[in-house]
């Protein structure tokens, strides 16, 4: 125990509540708790709840029938040891509490709004400010400190990098419930909670987990533009548009372009549908505020972002980590759904660029804004000089679509 049991009688005076932990008897102050919560708020946290390891029992098999069927796509990290992801004694044996901490980051606008401008671009409300990562990581570290200071134990902390069921221990922990979108749902601040948590050898007095408050209500899953929700409470991830722009690296599937509209990273739609956002409030925290530049950049700035460009405009921005070639191909297909002729140039100058990715949005963006024979008279003067198969499959495909736009008129 840090500084030994006379340091923490000397700041505590002798209020204890003793707890065992195996045969080791530990002495804790017995307002541990309250002021845990008082530091936490004063680190910038806005919720906190403690739970039982054990207390997300059921959620291996949700994991399994999740991956079972596929719905994870691409991210295989899922599928790694899906026993340590569902239970945090697999993934650390001597941790006795979970603390879940919650940072706000409501918006100050409606962040459908910006759906309606078509020639400008809809970043997801988290990814507008810094790196909420680092931001809350620094933070967990701190008041994992100061528990050590209080109380000894040892600790883990985790935001999100890590093999841990965050939504669940939070709603285990009383921060909220997962909404049938399978988002955190907070009767104070609706659908806008980063979450984060400290793994900790001391035994801390438990939360109430809150119950579900989502009753008849589906408005989430009315408003998913790509039905990525086959039922309440269960998403596919490969139709999920956050899914699709951020962690896939191919092309964009087909079916899904033309839902996507001006999305470019991520998708808010069904946390912003959530009834409980009446309660929301704005976040207090100013480096997760929205940058002015992210709000609504136009996608014509960002066609010309090279890697140099990318890197500097999106520094400590979560949309950096998709690489630049990824968010081109997003912008693209933002194009393609702008209806707005000014951003024919834009793309037609990226058919020459040296990812394939981009090169592949660049036909499909071209076939929605430009006439059929406009398109077909450049593909003839094109199509031949691209060597990649995934390319020149845009392009026959692009060609015997019934998307093609027939005539400037229909734009």
């Amino acid at each position: 125990m840090a500084g030994g049991r006379a340091g923490i009688a000397d700041l505590c005076g002798s209020r204890f509540l003793s707890t065992s932990a195996d045969d080791e008897r530990v002495a804790l102050p017995i307002d541990l708790r309250d002021r845990l919560a008082r530091e936490a708020r004063a680190l910038g946290f806005d919720s906190i709840g403690i739970t039982d390891p054990d207390s997300i029992a059921g959620v291996r098999e949700r994991l399994q029938e999740f991956l079972n069927a596929g719905a994870h796509g691409d991210m295989e990290w899922l599928a790694d040891n899906p026993n340590r992801r569902a239970d945090p004694k697999v993934m650390w044996q001597d941790v006795r509490s979970v603390i879940m901490l919650g940072v706000n980051y409501g918006p100050d606008e409606n962040p459908l709004e910006i759906l309606k401008q078509r020639s400008h671009a809809a970043i997801s409300v988290y990814a507008r400010g810094d790196d909420y990562h680092d931001l809350i990581k620094k933070r967990l570290k701190l008041l994992a400190r100061w528990l050590i200071a209080q109380a000894g134990g040892d600790v883990k902390v985790f935001v999100d990098t890590a093999a841990v069921m965050e939504k669940p221990l939070a709603g285990a922990a009383g921060l909220g419930w997962q909404g049938k979108h399978t988002n955190l749902v907070s009767r104070e601040f609706g659908s806008w909670l980063f979450l984060g948590a400290i793994f900790t050898t001391l035994e801390l007095p438990r939360d109430a987990r809150t119950i579900d408050h989502c009753g008849s209500c589906q408005a989430c899953l009315d408003s998913c533009p790509t039905a990525a929700f086959p039922a309440p409470y269960k998403l596919d991830a490969r139709r999920c548009i956050s899914y699709l722009t951020i962690e896939n690296k191919g092309p964009i599937p087909h079916e899904f372009r033309k839902p996507m509209g001006n999305r470019i990273y991520g998708c808010d739609d069904c946390l912003a549908a959530c009834p409980w956002n009446k309660f929301a409030q704005e976040g207090r925290e100013i480096k997760l505020a929205a940058r002015d530049e992210l709000r609504a950049p136009s996608l014509a700035e960002l066609a010309k972002l090279d890697d140099a460009a990318f890197r500097a405009f999106f520094t400590k921005s979560p949309v950096k980590r998709i690489g630049r070639n990824r968010f081109i191909r997003n912008v693209l297909i933002a194009i393609g759904n702008s209806n707005d002729l000014s951003l024919v140039s834009d793309a037609q100058q990226l058919l020459g660029d040296k990812s394939p990715v981009v090169r592949g949005a660049a036909i499909w963006a071209l076939s929605q804004l430009m006439p059929a024979d406009e398109f077909a008279a450049l593909a003839t003067q094109l199509g031949d000089a691209e060597k990649d198969e995934s390319v020149n499959d845009e392009w026959q495909l692009a060609l015997s679509s019934s998307d093609v736009a027939p005539s400037p008129a229909a734009l």
